[in-house]
């Protein structure tokens, strides 16, 4: 017989695991409602066409794509933004604005695995649709942040590093790179901070084609203390790049009005390789620097109308929960994910069966969580499984306490044993006892 597994980059969920992503996804849907988001969702595959709208045909090497029984081309969604945009398209004038939406789906691409990065992974997409204000910036990344929060991350774990790619094209143009030079200059910054510096620059003059002049001027910009201060003086009299900073100083009065001071920074190496970023941007990393980016995303003010016919701006970000998983675990911040059971109930003799299930109903009904074996076994095996199950108490029903209208009750806790009526285990109202 052979031995199935699962297949490279694809997750099995036992209960263990399934508690870890439980708690996540808590958090997440937890945050996101407290700020007022609705949670939607839509269908896992989608028309091919979707995504080389919004990408390109350079997607289609990292998608799930095949022909449908229908002849359509079709994918595994990788992301959810174009579903989004297409959703909000169909409907978009009878939507309450700005939209807030939030959706948790299960993603799939084909790329190379490692850590942090498997071929599916669940992730949460909060958006704002429909609000250009730099305050719709500032609302998604302070949900990321809180609910990284929630999920006990503190500003000495994490830290949402922040650009706008209408500031930075500015700063390139004034350093000398042609208008025609921007999306290569950005897919060399973007790499920045993995590159040496020798590489860096050579990737510079042979990706984007600058020259020395300007190569020296585009790295002046992303010192390790960079700061919007400095750049005020030193491009005083440039009115791009002067907007570009006033936006990101109302951006950050936002973020600090938020409490959220400790946990942001600007740097302007912060691209967001994704072309259809237009305003903000920001990724959330681990202060040690040992994992990808947590989190990334931002304003993209044109996607809505490249895949639909409503025109709209809009702002949001994908958290993914692999990642997410791996910094918890190096914080030791995972729930155990053992299970835990309100009642065992035990029926000594055969004669207290159909008591045991009476009781047994009576207790869910209460929204108890209950279980009793399911064959007969010694009193003792019955223990040492509601122990290795978190039985937060047992209930044991022999031929003697029954009599007298009574059950036994064991706190696994601490061992302790007290009598209980039979009627406050089977009535509707809930026992003190309990």
């Amino acid at each position: 017989m052979t031995n199935h597994v699962s297949l490279p980059g694809f997750r099995d969920f036992y209960p263990h695991d399934l508690a870890v992503r439980s708690h996540i996804m808590t958090a997440w849907r937890d945050v996101a409602r407290r700020y007022g988001f609705e949670e939607y969702d839509g269908p896992p595959l989608e028309q091919l066409e979707l995504y080389i709208e919004k990408s390109g045909e350079e997607i289609v090497r990292q998608l799930y794509n095949f022909e449908d029984k229908g002849g359509r081309a079709v994918a595994l969604r990788p992301e959810m933004t174009p579903t989004l945009a297409r959703m909000v398209g169909a409907r978009a004038g009878s939507l309450r604005k700005p939209i807030r939406w939030f959706s948790v789906p299960q993603l799939f691409r084909y790329e190379r695995t490692q850590r942090g990065r498997l071929r599916e992974h669940y992730q949460w997409n909060v958006d704002i649709i429909g609000e250009d204000d730099i305050a719709a910036d500032a609302e998604v990344l302070a949900v990321a942040l809180d609910a990284l929060r929630t999920l006990g991350l503190g500003a000495g774990d994490i830290v949402a590093r922040y650009n706008d790619r209408r500031l930075l094209e500015a700063l390139l143009l004034h350093a000398g790179v042609a208008p025609d030079r921007l999306l290569a200059t950005y897919a060399v910054i973007d790499k920045i901070g993995r590159d040496s510096m020798d590489r860096s620059r050579a990737r510079f003059a042979e990706e984007a084609g600058l020259v020395d002049t300007a190569i020296d001027a585009v790295l002046a910009l992303f010192g390790a203390d960079a700061a919007l201060a400095d750049l005020r003086v030193s491009h005083a009299s440039n009115e791009d790049v002067m907007l570009g900073i006033e936006r990101l100083e109302r951006y950050e009065q936002r973020l600090h009005a938020l409490g959220l001071s400790d946990f942001i920074r600007f740097d302007p190496s912060i691209v967001r390789g994704l072309a259809y970023y237009t305003g903000t941007v920001f990724e959330i990393f681990d202060r040690r620097g040992e994992l990808r980016a947590i989190c990334g995303g931002g304003r993209y003010d044109r996607l809505l109308a490249s895949v639909s016919s409503a025109d709209l701006p809009a702002a949001g970000f994908g958290m993914g929960d692999v990642v997410l998983t791996e910094l918890l675990r190096d914080r030791n911040l995972l729930p155990d994910g053992r299970q835990f059971v309100d009642t065992y109930i035990i029926a000594l003799s055969e004669t207290e069966q159909p008591l045991m299930l009476q009781v047994a109903q009576s207790l869910r009904a209460r929204g108890e969580s209950v279980m009793y074996a399911l064959r007969s076994a010694a009193v003792g095996k019955q223990i040492k499984d509601a122990d290795a199950r978190g039985a937060a108490r047992v209930i044991l029903l022999g031929p003697e306490e029954v009599e007298r209208g009574m059950a036994t009750v064991r706190l696994m806790a601490t061992g302790e044993q007290h009598d209980v009526s039979l009627d406050s285990l089977t009535s509707d109202r809930i026992a003190a006892t309990s």
